[in-house]
């Protein structure tokens, strides 16, 4: 029998896709969900670290982080408060690198975050944005020491030596993998973020209905009780909930319960038994 090709990066790629589609769901968690993202593409390209920047549905700024390189990707991320590869692509919604943070270019664009990572055996990073729908969600930062002969990005070279400068071929494979990864993330948080909208509409008017079944309950039950018609009752729930200042729905529900009497209810002004 003949032997199958080794299918592991591939594989890898494709569990990941159904990963990062599953997310309409009510226990949905996004650090969870983007770090998963995060760990895969860090282990696809061999890289240090890998980490999400995004803002969630209040629009506050959240980050999430490969397994691997942890520590590290959750500093670097951080550390781009006063610019660095991810803040540029999260404002443009473009690819940023694969760049090398020693060359001058780097060092005069992102000074403190290129003397940061440098610092911590970084080389190479490159971002891509977590775009859906023409709206940008974050981005996905991926940290490298090095770049292989093959041009993906990679962890240091047993013997230590830096790889040669990256090719063409392999930053377009390695900016393909992260924008690919990048952007079923993207549809995932966007069909998380369509569903939660979707759902809380729904239980709003879930309510609105209930608690129009509820009064108009209410009604009934003091019309009958009254002898009288239903919009004189409901003028007297009303003029209740105005003295009270209570919701409408709430005076129902005390009629419903009989925890309301008739007197309480009519004042003075209800009308006559």
């Amino acid at each position: 029998m003949k032997a199958m090709p080794d299918r592991t990066p591939e594989l890898g790629l494709a569990r990941a896709l159904v990963e990062t589609v599953v997310t309409v769901a009510d226990d949905f968690d996004a650090d969870r969900h983007l770090g998963r993202v995060s760990q895969v593409c860090a282990e696809l390209l061999d890289t240090l670290a890998a980490g999400v920047m995004y803002t969630d549905a209040q629009d506050t700024v959240r980050i999430a982080t490969s397994r691997r390189g942890e520590r590290l990707a959750r500093e670097l991320l951080e550390a781009q408060h006063l610019g660095g590869p991810c803040i540029d692509c999260f404002g443009s919604g473009k690819p940023v690198g694969p760049v090398r943070l020693a060359a001058r270019d780097a060092v005069a664009r992102w000074p403190e975050f290129a003397a940061r990572a440098t610092a911590q055996g970084v080389d190479v990073a490159l971002a891509v944005a977590l775009r859906a729908r023409g709206r940008v969600f974050g981005v996905l930062g991926v940290f490298a020491a090095e770049w292989r002969p093959d041009g993906a990005p990679g962890a240091p070279a047993a013997d230590g030596v830096t790889g040669p400068a990256p090719q063409d071929p392999g930053q377009e494979s390695a900016l393909g993998l992260a924008q690919a990864l990048a952007d079923v993330a993207a549809a995932g948080l966007h069909n998380q973020r369509a569903y939660t909208e979707c759902r809380d509409l729904s239980r709003q008017l879930q309510a609105a209905l209930s608690s129009r079944i509820r009064i108009e309950q209410a009604k009934g039950i003091l019309a009958e009780r009254w002898q009288t018609g239903t919009d004189a009752a409901f003028g007297a729930m009303r003029r209740y909930a105005r003295r009270e200042r209570l919701v409408m729905d709430t005076v129902a529900g005390m009629v419903l319960k009989g925890t309301l009497d008739d007197a309480t209810l009519q004042d003075r002004h209800g009308p006559s038994r």
